[in-house]
């Protein structure tokens, strides 16, 4: 069973072994919607309802249980069977790896920004034959927010964490090593500043664009008139593209280094305004949804917020 690293929200959300856009869509899909209703409690959800679920989506039914299955073989998803009916559900790697990776999507830009100066500097040597290894390090680094300075040089204003740490030596044993420093400016001919390694137009670009999207819809949000599947479709695929911020895109860089109209405050505003105003409207039509399959009030089954995940408990809706 391959079991991806549910401490990289990108890694987890990335279809794992699935082939094709379209599988790794629809995982992404099923795994947002899976996660978005049932977690922490590990609510269980019959195979029917998440197929009609992500059919509202647009993923034919095939698709659909294709997706489930591959979702059971990567140790993301357990199976219960009574009869000719099955329900599924997180498995507990898998919800302890999402409270980890949820909690950090809900504190982003919410950390206090206090930053000592200093980079991070991981070095590595790699054989161009080990082309593999050299590309699950480079990916591995990028799920963690480093960039590349210059091709074999990578850094992060952060020191390293434990979990990077353990990802990174497991991907590339003994061909890395890794600093704690101060950049020093040279002359201006000379001298690469650390921040070029992201790209900040482009980054700001994207917030841009999320604002414009999302925010389009807060008002439909504050009168109520999005309700049912368009709920759920709106919550899930704006969480779909907001995870891919941190640490992908954006990992936290410091404030000081960014210019006075960095948009990510912004963003996170439009996020939390349409997720969790959202949450009430989507999180009855799931219920609608699973109720035709399964008896029961289905009272574990909660969408849960940002709010909530901030502040390190379920939504606790009724």
């Amino acid at each position: 069973m391959d079991i991806v690293n549910l401490f990289n929200p990108e890694e987890f959300f990335s279809g794992g072994g699935g082939s094709g856009a379209g599988s790794a869509r629809g995982q992404g899909l099923a795994e947002t919607l899976i996660a978005d209703y049932t977690f922490p409690a590990r609510a269980w959800l019959p195979s029917t309802a998440i197929v009609v679920l992500l059919g509202e989506f647009g993923v034919a039914s095939a698709a659909a249980r294709t997706t489930i299955s591959r979702m059971a073989r990567r140790g993301v998803l357990e199976r219960s069977r009574q009869g000719r009916y099955s329900s599924y559900r997180l498995t507990q790697e898998a919800a302890t790896g999402l409270w980890t990776g949820g909690g950090l999507i809900a504190a982003f830009t919410t950390q206090p920004d206090s930053w000592d100066g200093l980079w991070t500097l991981v070095s590595f040597s790699v054989p161009e034959e080990e082309s593999t290894r050299r590309r699950a390090l480079r990916t591995a680094l990028r799920g963690w927010g480093y960039a590349p300075l210059y091709d074999a040089v990578w850094l992060s204003p952060f020191p390293l964490t434990p979990e990077a740490r353990r990802d990174l030596t497991g991907v590339a044993p003994g061909s890395m090593s890794v600093f704690r420093a101060r950049h020093v400016d040279l002359d201006a001919q000379l001298d690469r500043h650390p921040l070029e390694a992201w790209d900040l137009s482009a980054i700001a670009a994207e917030y841009e664009a999320f604002i414009k999207r999302w925010g389009s819809l807060l008002p439909s949000v504050a009168d109520g008139s999005i309700t049912g599947a368009a709920a759920v479709r709106a919550r899930t695929e704006l969480m779909d593209t907001y995870r891919h911020f941190f640490p992908t895109l954006d990992p936290l860089l410091p404030a000081e280094l960014l210019p006075s109209d960095w948009p990510r405050a912004r963003a996170r505003e439009v996020c939390i305004a349409v997720y969790d105003g959202l949450a009430q409207q989507a999180q009855e039509h799931v219920r609608a949804v699973v109720a035709r399959f399964a008896d029961g009030s289905h009272g574990d089954i909660r969408a849960h917020t940002i709010a909530g995940m901030s502040a390190g408990v379920s939504s606790g809706r009724g």
